[in-house]
């Protein structure tokens, strides 16, 4: 029998890998083992400073009635009040309040996460709780704010899910189809300057892609909405990073490049 040390470490790392994956930290950085002993070889260009279109999965067909009812939308009003009367999620039961935008509505950036937690679910707004308190910090330090009145300084925030999942848990693919019509709309709508994606959820579905967040993390991709073209930028999301804080480094890295292409002018 292992120790009783032993047995706390292995418990202890086994429940870091629950997490991770459940936060959508599915792939390992590399895509092969790294022989340590070695002398690492400078890459030729970071991956922080390509543009690239990931591999494309592809999608079951979007419930009708949501399609519908999300193209007959013309305003971040007309879905809210859609999404008010849609009854298709099963979320839509057992959750407390929708939760759909929050924000300044002429904002130049939209951020994307995957769903409300308790507290969301609770003040009918995203990203209110923790994770939301973290977020809010880390914009500040770029320079922007929800509730700034200048769009310039402003951010708009939303989920890919607009009920809470019970326990918090991982939404399941269908439920993410019955909300994603409202979603592409809302960017539609909205035709923000850029789109930062905070999680594997939010990034998979709109990018339609299987790839984990810390594979597509940090690179700038391409959605096609409407005829245009918008930078998205995946990153981590707070939940993960209140998590392993060290991980920090990472989403600060996407943070300075979303400062950095804002500043641009593109």
């Amino acid at each position: 029998m292992a120790p009783d040390g032993k047995m706390d470490n292995a418990r202890g790392l086994l429940a870091a890998l629950a997490w991770q994956v459940e936060m959508g930290a599915d792939e390992a950085v590399s895509e092969v083992p790294g022989d340590r002993s070695k002398p690492a070889t400078p890459a030729t260009l970071s991956p922080e400073s390509r543009t690239v279109t990931p591999a494309r999965a592809p999608l079951p067909d979007l419930p009708a009635g949501a399609d519908a009812l999300a193209a007959r939308c013309d305003s971040l009003e007309d879905i809210e009040h859609a999404l008010a009367q849609f009854d298709q999620c099963p979320l839509k039961r057992t959750a407390t309040n929708l939760c759909y935008i929050d924000g300044n509505r002429a904002a130049r950036i939209l951020i994307i996460g995957e769903a409300p937690g308790r507290e969301e679910d609770l003040q009918g707004k995203p990203f209110v709780g923790r994770s939301g308190q973290l977020l809010d910090r880390m914009l500040g330090a770029i320079g922007l704010d929800r509730h700034a009145s200048e769009a310039d300084k402003a951010a708009l925030i939303t989920n890919v899910i607009f009920w809470r999942p019970p326990g918090n848990r991982k939404p399941t693919e269908a439920e993410t189809l019955m909300c994603l019509p409202f979603v592409h709309r809302t960017i539609a709508i909205l035709r923000p300057r850029l789109i930062l994606c905070l999680g594997a959820t939010p990034a998979q579905r709109l990018l339609g892609t299987t790839q984990g967040i810390l594979r597509l993390r940090g690179r700038w991709l391409n959605l096609d909405s409407d005829g245009e073209t918008i930078a998205v930028m995946p990153s981590l999301h707070p939940a993960y990073l209140l998590r392993q804080p060290a991980q920090k480094r990472l989403a600060w890295r996407d943070f300075l490049a979303v400062r950095e292409h804002l500043d641009s002018g593109r």
